[in-house]
């Protein structure tokens, strides 16, 4: 059964999810009720031309900052410093980056109202961004929602070999410093069981979630330069 959203700010619990993880259909993508979703671990997920969707997947794809697996190649690219990163400082042109079509990929499923959706809760502190430089250039990054001790990642984009890898190899030692408790995956890659993420069953990602999401939001512009 798929739940359809009314106006009022209101989701029904994860665990009702479809198999495939999609939960509900409608609502909007107001500042209010993202956060009321990523609260409680569910995230829009949708097409142009498809109703507005929400998703919870079961398993959930976590990465726990200290679990981390940087490879041999990635320390040897990290060490060489041929990128510098910053944090918040091109958030448009990060999710610009995200949305860009690439090969074997002409439609994105970051269309316009999702881009202005995350626009404005970067505006307001709760979303951000990790920018990979090549010289003067932007050439790779990332961007998601923080809530608590949890990161919630959307997408990343590389123009460049290595880039999008360097962005979230650096947001994982920040995110660790922070002493955050988890970078939330959604969902299941090859790429992210590399890097040390693993699954987890979204009953235990929602007790997780219940307790991290009660700490301290580092609200606002997050400041790194490296």
């Amino acid at each position: 059964m798929i739940f359809k959203l009314s106006d009022e700010l209101v989701f029904p619990p994860p665990v009702l999810a479809r198999e495939d993880g999609l939960l509900a259909v409608g609502g909007d993508l107001s500042v209010q009720r993202l956060l009321l979703a990523y609260s409680m671990g569910i995230f829009p997920w949708y097409s142009e031309g498809d109703p507005l969707l929400w998703w919870s997947p079961d398993p959930r794809m976590v990465l726990v900052p200290d679990e981390f697996h940087c490879s041999r190649r990635l320390e040897r690219i990290l060490r060489q410093e041929m990128f510098r990163v910053t944090f918040d400082q091109v958030f448009t042109e990060v999710i610009q980056g995200c949305a860009a079509p690439r090969p074997g990929r002409e439609a994105t499923w970051i269309v316009k109202e999702m881009q202005d959706a995350y626009i404005r809760l970067h505006e307001e502190g709760w979303a951000h961004s990790v920018e990979c430089w090549l010289d003067d250039q932007l050439v790779g990054g990332l961007y998601g929602v923080s809530l608590g001790g949890v990161f919630f990642g959307e997408s990343m984009f590389s123009t460049v070999a290595n880039s999008s890898k360097v962005a979230l190899a650096t947001l994982i030692g920040q995110l660790a410093a922070w002493d955050f408790d988890l970078l939330d995956c959604q969902m299941k890659t090859s790429h992210l069981v590399s890097l040390g993420a693993r699954e987890i069953s979204g009953v235990e990602f929602g007790r997780c979630l219940q307790a991290s999401v009660q700490r301290p939001t580092r609200r606002g512009v997050w400041s790194y330069e490296g």
